[in-house]
């Protein structure tokens, strides 16, 4: 089935119709996955086109976008540029004597904050210069496919325990790609995407603070308990909330921006549970265990066979629901060859035909009916 810019140019218009049309529209209609190439070429096209057309320079856009990448700090922004600090702050005064408004609030020499039609301003800089940073990944796309950068912001969990077999794979094949990995918690990532500091997210659940991202879902996992082998719950098979509500409990920090899945579990049975301590990493929550301060609930996949062979592991699946890991990318961005691998080793059926489907969607929830009945993997 043809979309409607298909049929135009076939069957319908005249030229001069054609010629009417505003050569920087954006395409924002939702097109079948055929026609979507087109449609992003001409987005890019408009793109580059409104930079011509203004007298900023895309320099400035960079100076824009890396003082609000470093936290309003001149000082790291000229570095990061290689340039001086006083080179940055002329250029961005410029920048605000082009367009008429003012992008910060100072204090004196300093940037103290954005100004409401700042932050207009740099979001827009942001997705120009990430549609320049397209144009200019199609033609290192097709002159050496093998080099590039990849940029990746994930949890401790999933860089510790799942991403070394893949990163490794990935390294076998790509040799030439850099490889940058950067670890937080839901929120840092998110601030991470935002910024466009980053290609892929992984994580877990969190999908609302990724609004301008397409979440894939790539397994599932379950979590587990553990204790010391003289615990009285290390002969349990299956314990209830009621059992482990008597206990202190170390566990992952709760998200501030979300519901707990684990409280969520405990408030449902007219619980509360005795949160001993909480911790992003597995490895420190494993620790403390040991240590005798606390049942511990982690995810499956951070459990080790050998390393952790002096702790008991202890089935949750019946209290607490699976949760599924996605990786995410920005809607509009580019992928390269590189990129698309990278997601199939990471989960092998996002295949760069479902990938590019998914890309196609107008919003999460048609992805996720696009993966409706794919049967993902439990790790």
């Amino acid at each position: 089935m043809s979309c409607s810019i298909c049929v135009q140019r076939n069957t319908s218009g005249s030229q001069s119709d054609r010629r009417s049309t505003p050569p920087n529209r954006f395409v924002t209609e939702r097109r079948p996955a055929s026609c979507h190439e087109d449609i992003h070429k001409r987005n890019l096209f408009a793109a580059v086109l409104t930079l011509t057309l203004l007298p900023m320079k895309l320099q400035q856009l960079r100076f824009l976008a890396a003082v609000a990448q470093n936290d309003l700090n001149l000082t790291a922004a000229a570095a990061k540029l290689h340039t001086t600090q006083p080179a940055v702050s002329k250029q961005l005064k410029l920048l605000e004597e082009e367009l008429g408004v003012s992008i910060f609030v100072r204090n004196g020499r300093a940037f103290t904050k954005i100004t409401p039609a700042g932050e207009r301003v740099v979001t827009y800089a942001l997705r120009m210069l990430r549609e320049a940073q397209n144009i200019k990944g199609v033609s290192q796309e097709f002159k050496d496919e093998g080099r590039g950068a990849l940029s990746i912001g994930t949890t401790h969990t999933q860089a510790r325990y799942v991403l070394p077999a893949v990163i490794s794979q990935f390294r076998e094949k790509y040799p030439e790609v850099e490889f940058h990995l950067h670890q937080g918690a839901s929120e840092q990532l998110a601030e991470m995407a935002q910024a466009d500091r980053i290609d892929f997210a992984i994580a877990t659940g969190s999908q609302n603070l990724f609004g301008k991202y397409v979440l894939l879902p790539c397994y599932q996992w379950h979590r587990r308990i553990i204790v010391p082998a003289g615990h009285p719950l290390a002969h349990v098979e299956k314990p209830q909330l009621e059992q482990l509500a008597d206990y202190p409990l170390v566990t992952y920090v709760f998200s501030f921006t979300g519901p707990s899945s684990l409280q969520d579990a405990f408030a449902a049975a007219g619980l509360r549970p005795k949160v001993a301590l909480t911790a992003r990493d597995s490895d420190v929550i494993k620790t403390y265990v040991r240590l005798g301060l606390g049942v511990g609930i982690v995810a499956e996949i951070a459990l080790d066979p050998k390393n952790d062979a002096d702790l008991v592991s202890i089935e949750a699946a019946h209290l607490f629901p699976v949760h599924t890991t996605w990786i995410g990318f920005a809607r509009g961005g580019l992928l390269r060859r590189y990129m698309y691998d990278f997601m199939h080793l990471m989960a092998p059926h996002l295949t760069r035909k479902l990938v590019d489907r998914a890309a196609t969607c107008g919003s999460q929830e048609e992805v996720n009916a696009l993966f409706a009945n794919i049967q993902l993997p439990v790790r």
